[in-house]
C-alpha cells in the first residue's frame, strides 16, 4: 500500500498567511537585532515536560513564537524567527494540537512542529478504508455519534455522484479544534474530486461515467497490489464485455463487514445484495471502499491483454489468464497455500 498523502485543511490559505508573517515578522526583527542576540535554549536538551501548541489554520508566526515562549518551550519569542525566517518548511507548519518538548531549542521547536506524529488531531484514511471505519476512527479522535451523523448527512457530493463512499480521499488530515467535521468531510470530498480529475475521470473516451470509474478504482484497490491494479481494471473490463459477472471477493467482504481473511464461503455468494457480484451483472451500484490515487489511474489506464481470471496464489504471487483451467489448476495451489498457513 502506498504511503499517505498528507495534506492539510485550509492549507493554501492558512499556510499562506502564516509562511508570509513569519517573513515579514523575522525580517523585522533580523533587521533590528540579529538572530543570534536572541536567548535560546542548548539543542539536545529538555526540560522532560511535554506542552499543547494549539495551531490554527491562518495564525500569525507571530502567534506561534509567542506561544512557544510563553509555554516555556523556547528561551525567547525571537529566537524562532531566527529560525523560522530562514527555513522554507516553516510554511508547512499543520494546523492543529502539537505535543511539543519544553525547554528546547528553537531548532528543534520547529522540527516537532513539522512531525505529524506529534499532531494529537490528526484523521489518517488508509487507501480502501471503508466509511464505517472511518466513522471509527472520527469517533477516536472525540467526535461523538450524533456529530458525526450531522457532518455526514450534510456533505455536498460532487455533480453526478450520488453515494458518499469512495469519495473520502485516503490522507492525512490535521485540523485545527475550531474546525466543523462537516468541513473536514468536504476537504475529503474536494481532494477525491481533484485526484480523479488528475486521473481522466472528466475526461475519458471510454462509455464509464465518472462515478463508474470511482467503483472501478474502488474494485481496483481492494483486489490486489499496486504492481496488479492496471492489469485488474483490465479484467473488469474484459468481464463486462463478455457478459460475465465479476465474481470478486471483494464485493462480498464489503457487503458482510469483514476484513483479514481471503476465504470466501460458497454460502456467502448467494447473499442477497446489489453488490454481490457473484449474483448480479454489472458493476456494483457504488464503490466498494475508498481508493487512492494509483488505483484511480489504473481505473482510467488499463493495462492491455485478454485475462477473464486472476488468483493470488500466496501472498504477492497474483497470476493472470484467460484460460479457466489454467486458473483452476492455480486455484487447487492457492487453497494448498492457505492451508498450509501462507496467508497469515
Amino acid at each position: 500500500m502506498a504511503s499517505l498523502v498528507k495534506i492539510r485543511l485550509n492549507q493554501r490559505r492558512g499556510l499562506a498567511l502564516l509562511l508570509a508573517s513569519i517573513i515579514a515578522t523575522g525580517l523585522i526583527y533580523i533587521l533590528k537585532s540579529g538572530p543570534s542576540s536572541s536567548p535560546n535554549f542548548p539543542c539536545g536538551k529538555s526540560s522532560g515536560d511535554v506542552v499543547a501548541i494549539d495551531v490554527s489554520a491562518g495564525e500569525s508566526g507571530s502567534e506561534i513564537a509567542q506561544e512557544l515562549f510563553d509555554k516555556g518551550v523556547t528561551a525567547s519569542y525571537q529566537s524562532f524567527f531566527g529560525v523560522a525566517v530562514s527555513d522554507s518548511r516553516s510554511g508547512s507548519i499543520a494546523p492543529g494540537i502539537h505535543q511539543i518538548d519544553k525547554g528546547i531549542c528553537a531548532r528543534e521547536a520547529l522540527e516537532q512542529l513539522l512531525d505529524a506524529k506529534r499532531i494529537s488531531n490528526l484523521i489518517s484514511i488508509v487507501e480502501g478504508a471503508w466509511i464505517t471505519e472511518i466513522k471509527k476512527s472520527l469517533i477516536s479522535v472525540g467526535y461523538s455519534q450524533a456529530e458525526i451523523t450531522r457532518a455526514f448527512a450534510s456533505v455536498t457530493l460532487p455533480s453526478g455522484f450520488t453515494k458518499l463512499e469512495g469519495l473520502l480521499f485516503p490522507a492525512q488530515y490535521s485540523f485545527d479544534t475550531s474546525t466543523a467535521l462537516s468541513e473536514i468531510l468536504q476537504e475529503m470530498i474536494s481532494k477525491s474530486n481533484r485526484e480523479m480529475k488528475a486521473a481522466g475521470f472528466f475526461t475519458s473516451s471510454e462509455k464509464f461515467s465518472p462515478a463508474q470509474l470511482l467503483t472501478i478504482a474502488s474494485l481496483v484497490q481492494a483486489e490486489g497490489d499496486q504492481g496488479d491494479f492496471a492489469r485488474i481494471s483490465q479484467v473488469v473490463r474484459n468481464r463486462l464485455t463478455k457478459g460475465m459477472p465479476l465474481q470478486f471477493d471483494s464485493t462480498v467482504h464489503y457487503i458482510k463487514g469483514s476484513r483479514g481473511s481471503v476465504f470466501l464461503s460458497t454460502q456467502s455468494t448467494f447473499l442477497n445484495s446489489p453488490y454481490n457480484t457473484y449474483r448480479k451483472y454489472g458493476l456494483p451500484p457504488g464503490p466498494i471502499n475508498n481508493p487512492g490515487a494509483k488505483a484511480m489511474y489504473a481505473a482510467t489506464h488499463p493495462e492491455p491483454g485478454a485475462w477473464l481470471f486472476f488468483i493470488t496464489v500466496a501472498p504477492g504471487d497474483t497470476r493472470f489468464t484467460e484460460s479457466i483451467d489454467e486458473f483452476n489448476n492455480w486455484k487447487v495451489l492457492y487453497k494448498k497455500n492457505l492451508r498450509a498457513g501462507k496467508f497469515g
